[in-house]
């Protein structure tokens, strides 16, 4: 499989004005001129054919690498749609169900306490009236968190345990998921969303569904029927690793972040099935393809389409939007008319999302400000890879939709 990413049409051909999807390159140039981004790649697909393909800067500043199709990037919560996907092979095999209570795999997900009142410190929980359940693993929606969020009693006592940007050293999924259920929820199974480490527990889930680590069911589930062949939990080809950076405070120029370096250079003791894939444009594109097609790439079927259609839609609890639940501190994508699926953020009003995108539309982003959505009513796909933390340093995800869409002319 190609290891690049290329033009493959004209833009005119797919209903672009090809000189409009230039602002696109404009635009987030100047983000790397100015030091706000030590580089970039963006991939603009419709009709199955990649029609724009934008780069600039570097992918190591300090060593001037430039950012290249090939580059690997650490894609840290776009992992979660993989997650999902995973999933819900399982699903359609027959071997889980979406009601099921996760604890006849996880037994240490048997009797979760809810948090009721008082602090980190001295925390009253009661006992959860619902058990956590698949689909509140896949929609984000089963209480649990991330000790990053700093807004919740239960986000300190993440914190306390070792788990805020990653997981304790030398502790596997198994274990950690273990510790997950130690701590109280935040709130009734099913009853609210909360972005978390849900989909880490779905990892563990998938391996214990599985019989095996989950960068091996990814590779037979996924990665080799798809030809990923550049996607794993970490990479041996460390020179086209892209390096990742930090705003410094107030001024937003670039600061090389070595304390997260090493992340994805070698094997992992946490396979983190929220946070942990390394990846390349055209890897993803093929992902994404698979999902646009719904679930299907070149002869080989992932999911059913029936499959990919209920996970695209929304999920939540009476059907509202996300910022009816609040915005986390690191939030990665906007909130405002945005519902979620199965692993999906899931665009339903435009209007109030203040956007160009279609309804239908649906997305995830990483925390080092990659992000990726598809639309199947334009039957459009874009992946943007950058290596900047937090996610919420620029409006990057906002920019390059409507820089997308207003180059869409039919």
């Amino acid at each position: 499989m190609a290891t690049e990413v290329k033009v493959e049409a004209d833009p005119a051909d797919a209903g672009f004005d090809g000189a409009r999807l230039r602002r696109i390159d404009r635009h987030f140039a100047r983000y790397v001129d100015d030091g706000l981004l030590p580089g970039y790649l963006a991939v603009v697909s419709r009709h199955g054919r990649i029609v724009h393909v934008a780069s600039h800067g570097a992918r190591d500043v300090e060593a001037g690498a430039p950012v290249e199709t090939g580059t690997i990037w650490r894609i840290f919560s776009m992992t979660k749609p993989v997650t999902s996907v995973a999933a819900m092979t399982f699903v359609e095999e027959g071997l889980i169900d979406l009601t099921d209570p996760i604890s006849r795999w996880l037994p240490e997900f048997a009797e979760p306490r809810v948090y009721a009142k008082g602090s980190a410190l001295a925390p009253v929980t009661e006992p959860a009236t619902e058990p956590i359940r698949l689909w509140h693993l896949l929609s984000h929606t089963a209480g649990l968190t991330y000790g990053f969020h700093h807004t919740h009693p239960v986000d300190a006592l993440y914190r306390a345990g070792g788990y805020e940007w990653g997981t304790p050293p030398g502790l596997d999924l198994a274990e950690c998921a273990k510790a997950w259920a130690r701590f109280p929820l935040v709130f009734q199974p099913g009853a609210e969303w909360n972005y978390s480490v849900a989909s880490d527990v779905l990892g563990r889930l998938v391996e214990v569904l599985a019989g095996k680590p989950l960068d091996e069911v990814f590779a037979e589930r996924i990665f080799g029927p798809l030809g990923m062949t550049d996607t794993g939990f970490w990479t041996s080809d460390t020179d086209r690793l892209a390096a990742l950076y930090l705003p410094a405070p107030g001024t937003k120029k670039l600061v090389r972040n070595d304390a997260f370096g090493a992340v994805g250079t070698s094997r992992p003791a946490c396979l983190s099935g929220g946070g942990g894939l390394v990846s390349t444009a055209a890897d993803y594109h093929r992902f994404t393809q698979m999902l646009l097609r719904r679930g299907e790439l070149d002869g080989v079927r992932v999911l059913s389409p029936r499959t990919v259609d209920l996970m695209t839609a929304n999920h939540l609890p009476g059907h509202v939007d996300l910022e009816s639940y609040g915005r986390p501190l690191f939030a990665e994508m906007p909130f405002d008319g945005y519902g979620f699926g199965l692993g999906f953020s899931v665009l339903i009003d435009s209007v109030k999302a203040k956007t160009l995108a279609t309804p239908g539309e649906y997305a995830w982003g990483g925390a080092a400000s990659t992000a990726f959505w598809v639309d199947p009513d334009e039957d459009l796909t874009v992946a943007f890879y950058t290596q900047l933390l937090p996610s919420s340093t620029h409006p990057i995800r906002q920019q390059l939709r409507q820089l997308v869409y207003q180059a869409m002319l039919d």
